[in-house]
């Protein structure tokens, strides 16, 4: 049965969904099936994979409407190995939908509960809020993965994500767990860079991923090609980074 990781973090712009991306690539690259959700109305973990996301006749929106299953929504095969739940603009309108919805927070788990036999991982990727959205990816996650950028401000607002990951934990999903932090964009020419890492691991009680994600031009690029970095460049320092990352959170199931 299939682990869920949800890739969550209120803040934007750190990470989240080249983490979301390229962990699911190189997972399905290492020969596991994996789903990626995209739980994000930007639907830039659509796009990010080669997907129109303004031309996809299902969505992860229908599937939280109950307008259809989650297997008819899904995109097969969108590389070997790697399957696809879209979104796009339309799932912006979510949060005012879902007020008349019974067990609002339980739509998502209900209809992944239907194909998680199928695959090895399942990733989804959260909006940068705490929104219901993002709750109803922690109601259905076995554990929460969090991208921290390599910046001054970066433990701002990780304590409000971590309430609302015990939160959900308590009144939702008790089976809920911290997967742990993954450090992004870090820059080894700069002190501040090494200094967040240090200020991070000593104020976390949480597991620390020892993979660190650089900085790097070609994980920038690979988006705008719609292709996960292994496959854009799979030579470059970002593609072998996300490949021990992706060994790490395999090694860990091992230990489960």
């Amino acid at each position: 049965m299939g682990r869920i990781i949800a890739i969550a973090n209120q803040k934007g712009g750190v990470g989240k969904t080249t983490t979301a991306i390229n962990l699911s690539a190189c997972l399905a690259e290492a020969g596991h099936k994996v789903l990626l959700i995209d739980i994000d109305p930007q639907g830039n973990a659509t796009s990010g994979v080669g997907i129109d996301k303004n031309n996809v006749d299902k969505t992860v929106y229908d599937v939280i409407l109950r307008e259809c299953s989650i297997e008819d929504a899904i995109i097969h095969n969108v590389y070997d190995n790697l399957d696809e739940l879209p979104s796009n603009v339309n799932l912006a309108g979510a949060e005012i939908d879902l007020i008349d919805i019974d067990r609002r927070e339980y739509v998502l788990k209900d209809e992944i509960s239907k194909v998680r036999k199928k695959y090895d991982y399942i990733i989804m990727d959260c909006p940068p809020s705490l929104s219901m959205l993002t709750v109803n990816a922690m109601t259905a996650a076995d554990t929460v993965l969090v991208p921290i950028q390599c910046e001054y401000y970066a433990l701002e607002g990780l304590s409000q994500l971590m309430y609302t990951i015990n939160l959900a934990k308590k009144k939702l999903n008790k089976k809920l767990e911290m997967e742990g932090v993954v450090f992004t964009m870090f820059d080894a020419r700069t002190n501040l860079s090494l200094q967040v890492v240090e200020n991070v691991k000593d104020n976390l009680k949480q597991n620390v991923y020892k993979t660190i994600i650089p900085r790097n031009i070609r994980l920038a690029e690979a988006p705008s090609y719609g292709k996960p970095i292994n496959l854009y460049d799979t030579k470059s320092t970002g593609a072998e980074s996300y490949r021990l990352l992706a060994q790490e959170v395999m090694d860990r199931d091992k230990k489960i």
